[in-house]
């Protein structure tokens, strides 16, 4: 199946059936958000996991009761960096260096721009970029889970201040962003399903400069 069909079937689930999804294919979308690109490659943001079924419940009543989340098989939580700091920006060149067999300080210039561009912002600046590169890994987490046949519905309707308490995230350097609820379609209770996948014609989509 091409990624186009894929994202032909897809669409935001309303209803799931509480069928489970292989851990083999949870981890291939997890791994699609980890190999996605970012801005000077910084992966400023988490995916966590949740299958605790009274931690889905817990998520639920602050997501306005979206039953997908309790019916869901894993609900992924992207969570950014709540800010740019020195230390992890530098962590990551640190790193990378290392796997890459590159001296410390190989790309000493560029890694003291990205510093000195980053902690002149202020921290909810920084958040709102990181957030950004957050939505790229789910974007292309949700085209995975697309293409495996497993149904996703992207979701921003939660309270994102009571997340962050309920998983601790602050005191780890996170916020949340977005919530991705994985499972099965349940096509007896879901309104949306057979209704035709409608869009702005690409005529009105495409500006086409020449």
């Amino acid at each position: 199946m091409s990624l186009i069909e894929a994202l032909n079937w897809r669409y935001a689930t309303k209803k799931m059936s509480g069928e489970k999804v292989s851990q083999d294919k949870v981890d291939q979308i997890v791994k699609a958000a980890h190999l996605a690109p970012t801005s000077s490659g910084l992966q400023p943001f988490k995916v966590i996991v949740v299958t605790n079924p009274e931690l889905k419940e817990k998520i639920k009543a602050i997501a306005f009761g979206q039953e997908q989340i309790t019916d869901s098989s894993h609900v992924l939580i992207f969570a950014a960096w709540e800010n740019y700091t020195e230390e992890n920006i530098r962590n990551v060149f640190v790193k990378g260096n290392l796997e890459r067999g590159l001296p410390e300080d190989a790309n000493g210039d560029y890694l003291n721009r990205l510093v000195a561009t980053y902690t002149a912002k202020t921290p909810e600046e920084n958040f709102h970029h990181a957030a950004k590169q957050a939505y790229i890994g789910f974007g292309v987490a949700l085209a995975e889970a697309a293409l495996l046949k497993v149904d996703a519905t992207p979701m921003e309707g939660f309270d994102p201040a009571q997340l962050d308490e309920l998983l601790g995230l602050r005191e780890k350097g996170l916020r949340s962003t977005t919530l991705l609820p994985l499972g099965y379609r349940a096509e007896s209770g879901d309104w949306l399903v057979n209704l035709k996948k409608v869009r702005t014609p690409m005529a009105d989509f495409v500006i086409e400069m020449k």
